[in-house]
């Protein structure tokens, strides 16, 4: 059975940096696309970022500048640097993976970790 389990959220001042992080377990054969979503109360879920098998990212307009993605495929694991966060970001972050599992690939989520910025 396959998991996302994320870790680093937390509560932090405007203008400060967090580090998201989410690694992948269980047993499978390949991870592709790996990514970030957050879902703020009273709205639909968005992307954040996403990060190719291949290293190519692609950003919300939001994040950009802001956030770098990245990726350590020897560790099935995945991250967001944050920096230069502001109230608007604050939401629950969920951790995207497609991955294959014999012939099939198919999404799995995490469970979400919170990040609130406030003073």
């Amino acid at each position: 059975q396959v998991q996302l389990v994320e870790s680093g959220g937390g509560l932090m001042q405007p203008g400060g940096s967090l580090r998201l992080s989410c690694a992948a377990s269980g047993r499978f054969f390949s991870i592709y696309t790996m990514g970030w979503y957050r879902q703020a109360p009273g709205k639909q879920r968005e992307l954040v970022a996403t990060v190719t098998r291949a290293d190519i990212t692609n950003y919300a307009d939001s994040v950009k500048g802001r956030f770098t993605i990245s990726r350590d495929n020897a560790k099935n694991t995945v991250y967001l640097q944050m920096n230069s966060l502001k109230p608007e970001d604050t939401a629950v972050y969920y951790c995207n993976a497609n991955i294959l599992i014999l012939t099939t690939a198919r999404d799995y989520w995490g469970q979400g970790t919170q990040v609130t910025v406030s003073s």
